[in-house]
């Protein structure tokens, strides 16, 4: 779990701020899973952080959310035409 923490430092992806009067902070919960190799034996402990938003009003809480989830066909439009005019490609 130190590791995935030390990840989410390491790559900026939450900040902390100061919380605002009159809003419901919302809870998180962790959820422990293991990952394994491909002949099925364990390859290492995984830890996400999730938030539990039961308890989450929009236009209170929130304004608006946000998930960038990326469709198959738009990755394979981007590297097709990546491909198809010869530009370099990073990995």
């Amino acid at each position: 779990m130190t590791d995935e923490y030390d990840d989410i430092i390491a790559n900026k992806m939450w900040e902390l701020v100061p919380r605002p009067s009159g809003v419901n902070i919302i809870r998180s919960m962790r959820i422990f899973t293991h990952k394994d190799n491909s002949d099925g034996s364990f390859a290492r402990h995984k830890a996400r952080l999730i938030d539990d938003s039961k308890t989450q009003q929009v236009g209170v809480d929130c304004g608006e959310t946000f998930s960038p989830v990326v469709k198959p066909a738009t990755i394979h439009t981007v590297l097709s035409l990546t491909l198809s005019k010869a530009y370099p490609s990073i990995s």
